[in-house]
């Protein structure tokens, strides 16, 4: 069943993105091997734990059904399962990105 994963991403990053129509990761994503995505109930705690009060994240969002045999599900924080991308995202499968904005109290708002 195909269902969006997200991925928080400074403006910097997103525009390296654009510059390179792939995504290949960044930071922690290196580090680890795998590009860390979110589902739409686990990327709000993601925002809230890694980049509370950024004020330059981007939300983008990916289609599952695009990643294939490079998308496996982990265990990670909690005991839960997250979505994880071994291997390059290419800019086919990103739905899009839009801003995300801070809200009061340095959190960000989401749309859904």
């Amino acid at each position: 069943m195909s269902q969006p994963l997200y991925k928080l991403l400074s403006k910097r990053e997103w525009q390296q993105v654009l510059e390179t129509q792939v995504l290949e990761g960044f930071g922690v994503d290196l580090v680890d091997g795998f590009i860390h995505l979110s589902t739409a109930d686990q990327v709000k705690e993601t925002a809230r734990l890694y980049f509370s009060g950024r004020e330059d994240l981007m939300l983008v969002s990916v289609d599952s059904s695009c990643l294939e045999d490079t998308l496996r599900w982990e265990e990670s924080r909690a005991g839960a399962l997250f979505p994880h991308v071994y291997g390059m995202i290419p800019m086919s499968a990103m739905l899009g990105a839009e801003k995300l904005p801070l809200g009061v109290g340095g959190e960000h708002e989401f749309a859904f």
